[in-house]
């Protein structure tokens, strides 16, 4: 099995998202997760978590980061299709604006 990094964008950071969130509805929403990693069943290596604000950091210095990441995951499938495959019909599609990038982990060679 090949292990594949999922990375959550939405419009909005996941701070603001709970902290406009109500209680019955952040507790639906995680409902939501829930069911789906039900789904994905194995396929699920870390469910992953939110993600806050964030540096980017290059030779010339540190800036506050300009990507829509909002959070990650860890899946395994035999392949980019399979992985593709388990997020259908995931909740953080419900979001308007919200997407999802895929992408395999490559072994490094030697080790």
């Amino acid at each position: 099995m090949k292990k594949f990094v999922v990375l959550y964008i939405a419009p909005q950071s996941a701070q603001a998202q709970m902290a406009e969130s109500s209680p019955e509805a952040a507790q639906e929403g995680m409902k939501a997760w829930m069911e789906w990693a039900e789904r994905a069943g194995d396929g699920l290596v870390d469910m992953g978590n939110p993600l806050g604000a964030g540096k980017e950091i290059t030779t010339s210095g540190a800036s506050e980061t300009t990507t829509n990441v909002a959070g990650y995951g860890i899946l395994q499938a035999e392949d980019l299709d399979g992985a593709q495959a388990l997020l259908e019909d995931h909740p953080h599609l419900m979001m308007p604006g919200a997407s999802i990038q895929v992408y395999e982990s490559l072994d490094l060679p030697g080790i």
